[in-house]
């Protein structure tokens, strides 16, 4: 298996993707910065994979990975962060009749890129570069989705070929340098003549602040995975979108045509304010509630004295305790401690049975995926949530101990 970054910069990406990879990977990387390209030499070299190959050059004017006939080398897997919409892709290009000439004809079948503008450039690369059944990821600037012209007239020519899996929306503020938001573009050669539609994820409100920056949560990150794997379809995040429809809207990829994610208004009952009472509206606002404690919603409110409101039955300050005692509530409080105390006596013996030679990260994979399992069952609890708090407990102490054990 090969994988390849051509903007690989001190290979961090390449090397997440390496360990990804349980059969072994062979990594290619080239970097244009000569200091980067050999600190990305050295990160090879620290996380033992002293046979990677990185070379320094200029990706689009100079690849230098190419077979034995000169042509592009084609890999199992691309990835790709390269400079978001940059000006000067063009250096180092022949120019014929005034149009950029590419012997390695990657613009061919597609079109050329704006002159200063490179992220088509870059993406043309990676399409180029992977093999027949190839596969890649690429993350570039909103704009690559909606942006017309030249880009339009590529973007329409690479969604005919169905080589486009996927687009996830990401939070902005992720990258440093910028803090625009981006999008990974995810590339599938195989099975691309039959794709009749494009998986779409907003995944723009996953997030956390961290500093002056934004950071994807652990959570974030599986349910992204989860949800583009087995393309789930998930109200407000993520849809597939026919090719019929995209063709529809001339081949515009902006994520909020396809997907709406917009909170809805907190609509103000002007009648509520004046004369009292609680709308019904705001009471089955709360069905997921309902649906787990039936009888609960009788216990707080009975019917009001106009028509569409109720009222309470009880007290303000008696409502927490009222909630908190109902048999319904402690029922559910209950059974959500039986899953977590089966969850727990399954996954004891693994961790007291740590010994020489165990991999640590096979471990914290077997035993959170486990908890995502028996809490998938349980409603009103985000089975994600609890999956983040172990994975920060992980990060913040478990991990260190048992890499020391």
């Amino acid at each position: 298996t090969t994988g390849y970054d051509p903007t690989c910069g001190s290979a961090s990406l390449l090397l997440k993707v390496a360990d990804e990879s349980e059969s072994g990977m062979t990594i290619y990387g080239q970097e244009m910065d000569v200091a980067t390209a050999a600190l990305a030499r050295m990160n090879m070299i620290l996380h033992n994979n002293p046979t990677a190959e990185i070379k320094q050059g200029n990706t689009l004017s100079g690849p230098l990975f190419l077979d034995e006939r000169g042509r592009l080398k084609a890999f199992d897997f691309a990835v790709a962060n390269p400079p978001f919409s940059y000006k000067a892709w063009s250096n180092g290009f022949a120019v014929q009749d005034g149009t950029i000439s590419d012997i390695h004809d990657r613009f061919k079948d597609y079109g050329i890129p704006p002159k200063k503008n490179g992220d088509y450039a870059f993406l043309l690369h990676i399409i180029r570069s992977l093999k027949s059944k190839g596969k890649g990821a690429v993350i570039l600037p909103h704009g690559v989705l909606f942006r017309g012209g030249a880009e339009g007239e590529i973007r329409k020519n690479i969604i005919r070929r169905g080589y486009i899996k996927g687009i996830i929306g990401l939070p902005p503020n992720l990258f440093y340098g910028t803090g625009i938001p981006a999008c990974i573009i995810v590339l599938d050669k195989e099975g691309a003549e039959h794709r009749k539609g494009i998986f779409m994820v907003d995944a723009s409100k996953g997030f956390e602040k961290d500093g002056n920056k934004n950071r994807l949560r652990e959570q974030d990150i599986h349910k992204i995975v989860d949800v583009f794997n087995k393309q789930l379809e998930m109200e407000k995040y993520s849809r597939m979108a026919p090719v019929t429809e995209i063709e529809a809207n001339e081949f515009n990829l902006n994520i909020p045509r396809y997907i709406d994610s917009q909170e809805g208004e907190d609509i103000q009952h002007i009648e509520a304010h004046l004369l009292g009472g609680i709308p019904n509206d705001d009471i089955d606002a709360l069905h997921l509630y309902w649906d787990v404690y039936p009888t609960l919603r009788k216990t707080l409110f009975t019917t009001g004295n106009r028509v569409n409101y109720s009222k309470l039955l009880i007290a303000h300050d008696a409502i927490k305790p009222s909630i908190f005692s109902h048999p319904e509530f402690t029922a559910y409080s209950k059974k959500v401690d039986t899953v977590f105390s089966q969850w727990k006596s399954k996954n004891i013996p693994k961790l007291r049975g740590i010994a020489v030679g165990d991999k640590p990260k096979k471990l914290i994979h077997e035993i959170s995926e486990d908890l995502l399992q028996v809490f998938s069952s349980l409603k009103l609890i985000d089975k994600y949530d609890v999956y983040q708090h172990l994975m920060v407990y992980w990060s913040e102490t478990m991990q260190d101990d048992v890499y020391a054990w």
